[in-house]
């Protein structure tokens, strides 16, 4: 009961940690925290913030931080519950959230040179505008979902399995509208953007589907 409790004051620091960071780009950009919230849906967060953007601006910044805790926090839980993985201490948590994030901007560093090698950056670079906003969303919905796993819902591997493809329908939305946003430059350069879809897109999922059941 004890090992529990220490377990879950430092659970909880990480969620307020979570929070912290989501309050921090709330009070620094209000105006356009409250347009990304609407990001599901409406297209106006968008439509405004993808002609200035950045590799990763402060905001952005602040929130890709949130979905890196989030999403190895959420891990984290499900192995507690189910028993798996290996032992589950802070050090493992900040070894799985370096991972997660160098993973994520590795990601999209070598998709920018693809973008650049295909000649279709201006696609690129607003298509994954849209994908780090769609994700950031996503480590907000992680958050809340967090706190119900950690002291409220045991994550049973059908609840996990519930969550995991609201997500993914999340990101999937993302990606239709991105694709509709940008239909005449990518009917442009469909064959390219076939081929990107294929190498950076489709053939890492086969592949860490592979590591899973191998």
């Amino acid at each position: 009961m004890y090992r529990e409790m220490v377990s879950n004051d430092w659970f909880t620091l990480l969620i307020i940690l979570s929070i912290l960071l989501i309050a921090i780009a709330k009070s620094l950009f209000a105006s356009r925290f409250t347009d990304f919230l609407a990001l599901v849906g409406n297209s106006k967060y968008l439509k405004i913030h993808s002609r200035d953007q950045r590799f990763l601006d402060l905001f952005d910044g602040l929130l890709f931080l949130n979905l890196t805790f989030s999403v190895a926090l959420f891990v984290l839980l499900v192995f507690r519950h189910q028993s798996i993985g290996p032992e589950i201490d802070l050090d493992f948590f900040f070894k799985l959230a370096i991972g997660i994030g160098a993973a994520f901007l590795i990601k999209i560093l070598v998709e920018r040179l693809v973008g650049s090698m295909f000649e279709i950056d201006s696609f690129i670079d607003a298509y994954l505008f849209q994908k780090i906003s769609y994700r950031n969303f996503i480590g907000i919905l992680l958050v809340p979902i967090n706190v119900f796993f950690l002291y409220s819902i045991n994550p049973s591997k059908t609840l996990v399995g519930i969550v995991i493809i609201f997500l993914l329908m999340v990101n999937i939305i993302g990606i239709v509208t991105t694709i509709k946003n940008h239909q005449k430059l990518l009917i442009n350069n469909f064959f390219y953007f076939i081929l990107y879809l294929c190498a950076l897109e489709i053939s890492p999922y086969i592949i860490l589907y592979k590591v899973i059941m191998g």
